[in-house]
């Protein structure tokens, strides 16, 4: 079987190893990284795996079928409003790290469809799952709003206030999912507390993009800063925002 996987970047070609792993035929399509044309890269495919970042699905997501799954491995996607068109999307996230899925180390990742343990099934990858396809890719971006005011905060692992943050954190993120007709308890999951303990530390973007803030207000990144679009999408009314929420708040009001 052949799998299309848009985005060729670090997670896109490291799901794209597993899956040569377990003898599937894998195509690449990334307009930044290689000439392939879509439609090549599309024909004979049977599934399509999106890997690209969140900005570029406006672009992206027309070209795709409509008709065939769709593996949404992209974070950063506030709403599943994107993928109405599609007929059958299954979403891949957690506390991932590309080195390490390619360095087989033990990683964990939450799934929307049993289909994808099959289909991405190995013994250095672990699973848990849920139905809630919306709350999965709502706490894929909100993590990275959360790491943005963890880095401005300075909180980090093993500092007094770093646990009292994240609960308070996932709480928060629970409150979101509930106004917004997803499953609070899909925070519990790898998707959810365990992404946002992975994300609120010194190696992600998101938290270094914080904590630069903090020292300079007019600190402008060169990298792409996922959290900074969830933030538009908020403050553009994306989702609904309950009263029970002043951390994401009080990020409103530094950014």
């Amino acid at each position: 079987m052949k799998i299309a996987i848009i985005g060729a970047g670090a997670y896109g070609t490291a799901l794209g190893e597993v899956l040569i792993e377990k003898n599937y035929q894998v195509d690449y399509y990334d307009p930044l990284i290689l000439p392939t044309k879509l439609d090549k890269v599309l024909s004979g495919a049977e599934i399509t795996l999106l890997a690209a970042p969140s900005f570029a699905l406006a672009d992206l997501l027309p070209g795709l079928p409509k008709d065939r799954p769709l593996v949404v491995a992209t974070k950063g996607v506030l709403s599943d409003k994107v993928f109405s068109d599609f007929s059958n999307v299954m979403v891949l996230s957690g506390p991932g790290f590309a080195d390490d899925i390619k360095a087989h180390h033990k990683t964990f990742l939450t799934i929307t469809d049993k289909e994808l343990e099959k289909l991405f099934g190995v013994d250095y990858l672990e699973f848990d799952y849920t139905s809630d396809t919306k709350g999965v890719l709502m706490c894929g971006a909100l993590k990275n709003v959360y790491a943005i005011l963890a880095g401005y905060l300075g909180v980090l692992p093993g500092n007094e206030e770093y646990d009292s943050f994240i609960t308070d954190v996932a709480e928060e993120m629970q409150a979101l999912l509930s106004a917004n007709g997803a499953e609070p308890s899909t925070v519990n999951l790898y998707c959810g507390i365990g992404d946002l303990r992975l994300t609120c530390d010194t190696p992600s973007r998101n938290y270094q993009y914080g904590s630069e803030l903090k020292k300079d207000a007019n600190y402008q990144p060169e990298m792409t800063v996922e959290g900074l679009s969830t933030l538009e999408l908020i403050r553009d009314g994306e989702i609904v925002v309950p009263d029970n929420t002043p951390k994401l708040k009080q990020l409103l009001e530094i950014i």
